[in-house]
Parts: structure tokens; C-alpha cells; sequence
């Protein structure tokens, strides 16, 4: 089957975006069990290159994953600072949702594709625990004596429950609209333990909402 004829605005891209742009394209459409060849078609390139370029359609999952990640950073970076860490917290994880809404389809089909082991390793558990520690910042509004405490297991512990949280979105057990009240849930148990009591107040609300 010939290659369908390049976009023009495509060819302005790198082979490796191209590669992703198409594979996006496709998982929006539905197509999430594509094959290399319909992916080569869709980028307008050679039935080899996605191969020589990731190797398997488990790392380009991960390479869709990794982008997305730095989407959030992106994002987050760019966004009105909140004050305080619990409330930078909260703003970082309904970024992070908001950009997994933005093409929903497309987005759980990553999710759901990650099931597979990558013959080489992403970077996105340490991008992922990046992106939290930026959002904690200096940590102030933490109680002062939970801070070092707070530095070492937050970041973490964000990562591990927001991946677990977009597996039951991807699995279409957690809506849409639901999504951000969950991601800020998680956000706030996470929290409970480093804020003192006049704070717990406004994180049980927000764990409360997510139930």
C-alpha cells in the first residue's frame, strides 16, 4: 500500500513528531490497535521508520505518555501561581487532568497502552515526580516540622495515584467530568498529613467531592 502524499504543514515537523502527531491522530479516531504500517501511512512515511525511530509501538506509547508530561510542565509553568503548597498542589493535578481532557479518546487509548513493557524505559516516572516537586516549590503552608518528610515522599506518592487514577479513567470507570474532582481528591489525602488543622478542613471538602 503507497504512503498517503505528506501533509505540508506536516513536513515542517521532525520524522520522530510526525510519527507521534500520526499516531495521536489515529488513537483520536478510534484506531487504537493500529498497526506500523497504518501509522507509517497516516505520518507519510516509510514502513521502516517508525521502527528505526522507536523500535515498537509499546515505545511510541511511551513517547505519547512522556509528551503529554511535559505538557503538564508546560502548563504549569506557564499558569498563574497559586500560593501556598497544598494550593499549587491541587492547581498542578487539575492541569494534569485537564490535559488528559483535552483529547480524551486519544488519551485514555495512551493510558490503556502502557499496559505493555517498552524494550527501552521511559522517563516519565522521573518527569511525572518532577512535576510535583516543582509544584511543591518551598513548601510553604506545610507544617514546618513535615517538610523534609514532605520532599522526599510527595512527589512520589503524587505520581503513583495519579497514574492509578487515569487507569481507572482510561478503563472508563472514572468520567470525564469527574476526573479533576478526583485528581484534586487524591491531591488533598495526599496532603493530609503534612497541613496543619486549619487547613485539613478545606481538603476534607475536596475529598469529600471526589467520593
Amino acid at each position: 500500500m503507497p504512503s498517503r502524499k505528506p501533509n505540508p504543514a506536516k513536513l515542517k515537523l521532525s520524522v520522530r513528531e510526525r510519527v507521534l502527531l500520526a499516531a495521536e491522530h489515529l488513537l483520536a479516531k478510534g484506531s487504537a490497535e493500529f498497526s506500523m504500517r497504518e501509522l507509517a501511512a497516516e505520518a507519510g512515511v516509510s514502513f521502516a521508520t517508525p521502527f528505526n525511530h522507536f523500535g515498537s509501538k509499546s515505545a511510541i506509547m511511551h513517547a505519547l505518555s512522556a509528551r503529554l508530561i511535559e505538557t503538564m510542565h508546560e502548563r504549569y509553568a506557564t499558569s498563574p501561581p497559586a500560593v501556598g503548597a497544598p494550593a499549587r498542589i491541587l492547581h498542578a493535578l487539575e492541569i494534569a487532568a485537564q490535559v488528559m481532557l483535552d483529547r480524551p479518546g486519544a488519551n485514555r487509548a495512551i493510558m490503556a497502552g502502557l499496559g505493555a513493557p517498552s524494550p527501552e524505559p521511559g522517563d516519565v516516572w522521573n518527569a511525572s515526580r518532577a512535576l510535583w516537586a516543582t509544584a511543591l516549590d518551598n513548601c510553604k503552608g506545610l507544617e514546618p516540622d513535615s517538610i523534609d518528610l514532605a520532599r522526599i515522599i510527595l512527589p512520589a506518592h503524587l505520581a503513583f495515584s495519579f497514574r492509578g487514577l487515569l487507569s481507572f479513567w482510561a478503563a472508563g470507570e472514572i468520567s470525564d467530568d469527574n476526573l479533576i474532582p478526583h485528581a484534586r481528591g487524591i491531591g488533598a489525602a495526599s496532603l493530609m498529613g503534612f497541613v496543619g488543622k486549619d487547613q485539613r478542613k478545606s481538603l476534607i471538602g475536596d475529598m469529600v467531592t471526589s467520593t
